[in-house]
């Protein structure tokens, strides 16, 4: 077996606002096995800022897993514990390496039977009538289900912004959920919470930055709005860490993003001690390509959840490849009539 590696950025069609600043490019690396004439893709979708493996030996390591490529599946992701972004990479390459078509991987009725996953409209952040603008789109676009990032203008302006949402559209028409990333201060966070309450929100991801148990606990117990936990899994790959986590913070629901906690394998670990718990869960894709994009939406299509998922659209990027993945009424859909046209080179 034969193993390259190559790097590639995607340029954003628009710059995109989080609260972590203006995203212009995303930075990915495409993981390629060839064996017997058969050929494997797999995207790891380093995310610079934000993955725990963004590190100065990235990659070394990915040169690390070509050169040993041998070891098998099983044996180079327990050595790349530490890099999750190389680990989802290495298990769509050995999955598209063994499939009858080096794009699909798993099988369901999205890829078999036109299936549409349903999935939120994402609303970037910036200034008020730029974001407004946004969720007329996406409502127009079919969407039922918005997800806002907040926290990078005022916090007035936000709310301003939900109530204009809420006057059109009553909790019956659009389901709302925000993802404020961290922005909140502890202190602050609760009160907060009750403000944005008032809007009849479906629940907000990560409202306070990671690492603070006990005030992330004290938040979930006390919030009259679910939270989700979403960069609170970063760097927690030990599953008695991972339930120890859970069994402390306690929240409404947790927040998969396989590219950033462990691949597939990870994310499954997760979902195994939410499901224990009683905690929710939904999927997330983290701006991989649509190489990444793809392998993820057909895992989460084996899920088999009922909950609108968050899976990007593949339309962020002006130099993304052309795949099947099409977004209609707001659903992700895999037309088996569209082909793939994916060359690095």
């Amino acid at each position: 077996m034969k193993a390259t590696y190559h790097k590639y950025i995607l340029h954003f069609k628009v710059p995109s606002g989080t609260s972590r600043g203006i995203l212009k490019t995303k930075e990915t690396w495409f993981l390629h096995l060839e064996k017997e004439g058969n050929f494997g893709i797999g995207e790891c979708g380093l995310f610079r800022g934000l993955s725990i493996d963004d590190r100065p030996d990235y990659e070394n390591k990915l040169l690390w897993v070509c050169t040993n490529i041998g070891l098998g599946l099983d044996i180079l992701l327990s050595k790349t514990n530490d890099f999750p972004s190389i680990q989802i990479g290495i298990e769509q390459a050995f999955l598209s390496l063994q499939s009858s078509s080096p794009f699909k991987l798993f099988a369901s009725d999205f890829t078999e039977s036109n299936k549409a996953i349903a999935i939120n409209g994402l609303i970037w952040m910036g200034d008020r009538q730029f974001m407004k603008r946004q969720i007329k789109e996406k409502i127009a676009q079919g969407f039922r289900c918005l997800k806002m990032k907040i926290g990078a203008i005022d916090f007035e302006s936000e709310i301003q912004l939900l109530a204009t949402i809420r006057k059109e559209f009553s909790i019956k028409d659009i389901e709302l959920r925000v993802d404020a990333n961290g922005a909140f201060i502890a202190s602050e966070a609760l009160e907060k919470l009750k403000i944005l309450s008032n809007y009849d929100l479906h629940s907000i991801e990560q409202p306070i930055k990671q690492g603070q148990y006990h005030e992330m606990a004290s938040l979930c117990e006390q919030t009259p709005l679910p939270i989700a936990l979403d960069e609170e899994l970063i760097g927690v790959f030990d599953v008695t860490k991972k339930k120890e986590l859970l069994h402390i913070i306690n929240p409404q629901y947790i927040i998969l993003k396989p590219s950033l906690i462990g691949g597939f394998k990870g994310s499954s670990e997760w979902i195994d001690i939410a499901d224990k718990s009683g905690i929710g869960w939904w999927v997330t894709s983290a701006l991989e390509s649509n190489i990444g994009l793809n392998a993820i939406a057909q895992w989460t299509a084996t899920l088999k959840s009922s909950m609108p998922q968050g899976l990007g659209t593949g339309g962020l990027f002006t130099n993304n490849f052309d795949s099947p993945l099409e977004v209609n009424n707001g659903g992700l859909y895999y037309k088996q009539n569209i082909n793939w046209n994916f060359n690095l080179i």
